[in-house]
C-alpha cells in the first residue's frame, strides 16, 4: 500500500512538471534571441492543417521548445560543468579552456577554404589592383589556438602551411608576419578578438612594412569602458567565467578624425552608441560594416590606405591612422566585390589584406 502511494505521488509530480513545461512552451512569451549565445531563437511555428499533415509543425515545434525551454541557460551551464568536470571531457561544443582562456578548436586546415580565399583575392587583384599603382600587402591574424592549442594538448591546424599557401599563391602581395608581435595576452579571455591596448606591436609592424609612421605609446590614453565585456565564447562554452574590461586607445589625433559608415552614418572612431549593443566589440568603428571611411584632417601626408578586412580590422585600424590622410575599410563578406567600383576607385593607395585565420579557414563568407 505504501509503495502504491509513493508511485502515485511520483506520477503526480511527473505529470505536474510535464504540464508546467507544456504550458510554458505553448503560452509563455517567447524570447527573440539569446544574449549568451548571440543568436536568434526559434519562434512558435505556424499551426495549420497543412503544417500538421506534412509533419513540419512538430519538427519546428521541437526546435522551438528546445530554444525556449525554461531556465535554458542554467541547464546549459549544468551540462557544461558535468562534461568538463564530471566526464573530464577536454572541450564542450568545441570550446576548450586553457591557461584561463576560452578558445575554439580550429582543426584541421581546410585547404578547400584556403583555395577559395585565394581565388577571391586573386579576383580582387585582377579586377581592381593590377594596373592601379597600388602597393599590396597581406597579413593573417592568428586565432588564439596558434598560441594555446598544441602546448595544452589540443589539435591545431597547420598554420604555417596556411601562411605558405597564401605567400606562394599571391606573389603580388607582400606578406607581413604578425605571429611574433602577438601572444596569448593580446586576446580577450572570453572572446575571439584581440585587445586593442595590446596591439601597438602588431600595428607598428604593419606600419613599418608599409613605410609609414608607427603608433607611439605615449600618444595614447588607455580608457576603460565601464560596461563589463562577455565575449562570444562565454555563451558558447556555457561555463561560469568572469567578465572582462574592454579598453580603447584614445588620442588627440583620433578625436579629430571623421568616420563615415556605409556612406551614411557620421560617427567617431569609437562609436559610443554601441555601448548598448549585444556585442560590445561594436564600439570599434561601429562593428562589422561593409564600408567604413576614416578621414584624418591632421595627417602630415596625402597617403591613403585601403584595408580589406574582417572584424579584427575594426580595432587595429585606428592605430594605423597616423600615417594616412584616409583609411578605408572594406568587408567583402557583406559587399559584393563586383560592385565595389561604385563606392571607390583605386589610384596608388596602400592596400592591406588583413584577415583572421578563423575566416581564412572558413572563407565561404567571402563574396
Amino acid at each position: 500500500m505504501q509503495n502504491k502511494k509513493i508511485r502515485a505521488i511520483g506520477a503526480g509530480v511527473l505529470a505536474a512538471v510535464w504540464l508546467c513545461l507544456t504550458g510554458f512552451a505553448w503560452f509563455s512569451q517567447p524570447k527573440a534571441s539569446s544574449d549568451a549565445e548571440r543568436r536568434p531563437l526559434e519562434q512558435m511555428p505556424q499551426l495549420s492543417v497543412d503544417t500538421v499533415l506534412d509533419g513540419s509543425f512538430m519538427k519546428d515545434f521541437e526546435s522551438y521548445s528546445l530554444d525556449q525551454f525554461p531556465l535554458r541557460d542554467s541547464f546549459r551551464q549544468v551540462k557544461s560543468l558535468f562534461h568538463y568536470y564530471g566526464l573530464q571531457q577536454k572541450d564542450n561544443n568545441d570550446i576548450y579552456l586553457a591557461d584561463g582562456y576560452a578558445a575554439k578548436l580550429e582543426y584541421p586546415l581546410n585547404q578547400t577554404s584556403v583555395d577559395y580565399a585565394v581565388s577571391r583575392f586573386q579576383r580582387l587583384y585582377e579586377k581592381y589592383l593590377l594596373d592601379s599603382g597600388c602597393k599590396v600587402y597581406m597579413a593573417a591574424v592568428p586565432d588564439k589556438g596558434y598560441y594555446l592549442a598544441e602546448e595544452n594538448g589540443y589539435l591545431a591546424m597547420d598554420y604555417e602551411a596556411m601562411f605558405a599557401a597564401f605567400r606562394q599563391a599571391l606573389p603580388w602581395a607582400q606578406w607581413i608576419d604578425l605571429t611574433d608581435s602577438l601572444d596569448t595576452g593580446c586576446y580577450y579571455r572570453t572572446d575571439t578578438h584581440w585587445r586593442q591596448e595590446k596591439l601597438l606591436g602588431a600595428a607598428g609592424k604593419l606600419c613599418q612594412a608599409m613605410g609609414v609612421t608607427p603608433p607611439a605609446a605615449e600618444d595614447y590614453t588607455q580608457t576603460a569602458i565601464e560596461r563589463p565585456f562577455y565575449g562570444v565564447y562565454y555563451g558558447q562554452a556555457a561555463l561560469p567565467m568572469e567578465p572582462e574590461t574592454m579598453y580603447i586607445m584614445e588620442s588627440q589625433l583620433l578625436s579629430g578624425c571623421k568616420v563615415t559608415v556605409e556612406m551614411a552614418k557620421k560617427t567617431q572612431v569609437y562609436d559610443m552608441e554601441q555601448l548598448g549593443s549585444k556585442d560590445l566589440y561594436d564600439v570599434f568603428l561601429s562593428g562589422s560594416k561593409s564600408f567604413v571611411t576614416i578621414e584624418n584632417p591632421n595627417a602630415q601626408t596625402d597617403r591613403e590606405l585601403v584595408i580589406f578586412r574582417d572584424s579584427f580590422g575594426s580595432s587595429i585600424a585606428p592605430l594605423l591612422v597616423q600615417g594616412y590622410k584616409t583609411v578605408t575599410l572594406v568587408d567583402i563578406r557583406y559587399i559584393n566585390m563586383e560592385t565595389l567600383s561604385m563606392l571607390m576607385d583605386f589610384h596608388g593607395q596602400d592596400v592591406l589584406l588583413l584577415y583572421s585565420t578563423l575566416v581564412l579557414n572558413n572563407s565561404s563568407t567571402i563574396k
